[in-house]
């Protein structure tokens, strides 16, 4: 679909949906999505502040993310396992948190929804994500979301609604995480590594076939985050046992 075919759909779907956002260079924007759908939101900055107070319940913080070597924001645990699981997927290039706010009337009252990321595919498709477990998206947020969806169908995005993490996928996410630095990087072990495991092997038996274990790892793991070595996260935590091999678009 070229572009004027996208602006004029976006048209018949988002008329009179407005969008609030800060761009790249710290400048407010306002207007009609449909004049603004193309902007780079995953260089925006948080269209509003994280909130941090004394005996606040949830939790919020920064995320630094591997991707695009930025700072996220997030409110509440949930929120930063989404932001890690969207810095892991390698299809992302580019994330922002509250991207923009999107304002609309529906004739009785108004309306008015924060995302919570916005991403950027390989591809140049944008991915419009709210972070909500199920258990806590009651009548009125799930009609949210659902226009929400259609809005970003109209535009060409994606929409995705994310809850809580498998528990097990979470764990093992949250240990590559703290290997997701270049730093973890080292070109001759990494090199060595990816001839190990060109067939399966258990993580500890590849790892010692490489040299000092201690030096090892944090290079073996770097390169799971990396998507260059892959193992399966769902099937067990991840330990000494766990099967590693290169990934297909890797071999030979």
């Amino acid at each position: 679909m070229d572009g004027s075919a996208v602006v004029a759909s976006a048209w018949d779907y988002t008329s009179g949906i407005e969008v609030e956002f800060v761009d790249a260079d710290g400048v407010e924007r306002s207007g009609p999505l449909t004049s603004w759908w193309a902007e780079p939101f995953e260089l925006a900055s948080s269209v509003r502040p994280f909130a941090s107070f004394k005996g606040q319940k949830n939790f919020t913080g920064e995320y630094w993310a591997a991707t695009s070597r930025t700072h996220v924001g997030y409110e509440s645990w949930v929120e930063r396992d989404a932001a890690m699981a969207l810095d892991f997927d390698p299809a992302v290039v580019a994330l922002a948190s509250q991207p923009f706010r999107l304002a609309w009337s529906d004739g009785e009252r108004e309306h008015r929804h924060t995302p919570d990321y916005f991403a950027r595919l390989l591809d140049g498709t944008g991915v419009v994500v709210d972070v909500r477990p199920e258990n806590l998206v009651d009548e009125a947020t799930a009609k949210v979301f659902a226009f929400t969806a259609r809005i970003c169908e109209a535009v060409g995005w994606q929409f995705r609604n994310v809850g809580d993490l498998y528990q097990l996928y979470r764990a093992n996410l949250r240990w590559l995480g703290r290997y997701r630095h270049r730093r973890c990087h080292r070109s001759p072990v990494a090199h060595r590594l990816r001839e190990i495991f060109a067939d399966p092997l258990p993580l500890l038996v590849g790892a010692e076939r490489a040299g000092d274990r201690l030096a090892v790892l944090p290079v073996l793991y770097h390169l799971l985050w990396r998507h260059e070595l892959t193992a399966d996260l769902t099937l067990s935590p991840l330990g000494t046992g766990t099967l590693v091999h290169l990934t297909s678009r890797d071999r030979p």
